[in-house]
């Protein structure tokens, strides 16, 4: 599977960063979960790893939190490639106005 990495700078540190993070993915998950079947995240450290299947594609990955930037790392389905310039300026766009 084509693979995603996206990495966000921030000067919040590691806690605050990921606080952040944590709010962000429950509100994402409760403004799509009409859209979004299968949603699974587990916390691990600094480290929240996901999958989930939408218009009939799997994704997967992990978000990792450093003391200096957020981390996004993830396959995509071949049919999502046409879309990977747009997933990561979306994902690179959210993430920079919630780390700011």
């Amino acid at each position: 599977m084509p693979k995603l990495s996206i990495a966000v700078p921030h000067e919040l540190g590691k806690e605050e960063a990921t606080d952040r993070v944590k709010r962000f993915a429950e509100k994402i998950n409760d403004r799509y979960q009409d859209q979004a079947k299968g949603v699974e995240h587990a916390w691990e450290g600094n480290t929240l790893s996901y999958s989930f299947r939408t218009m009939g594609m799997s994704f997967k990955g992990a978000i990792s939190v450093d003391d200096d930037a957020v981390n996004v790392d993830g396959e995509l389905p071949f049919a999502a490639m046409m879309f990977k310039g747009k997933i990561e300026s979306s994902c690179r766009e959210e993430l920079t106005k919630l780390l700011a």
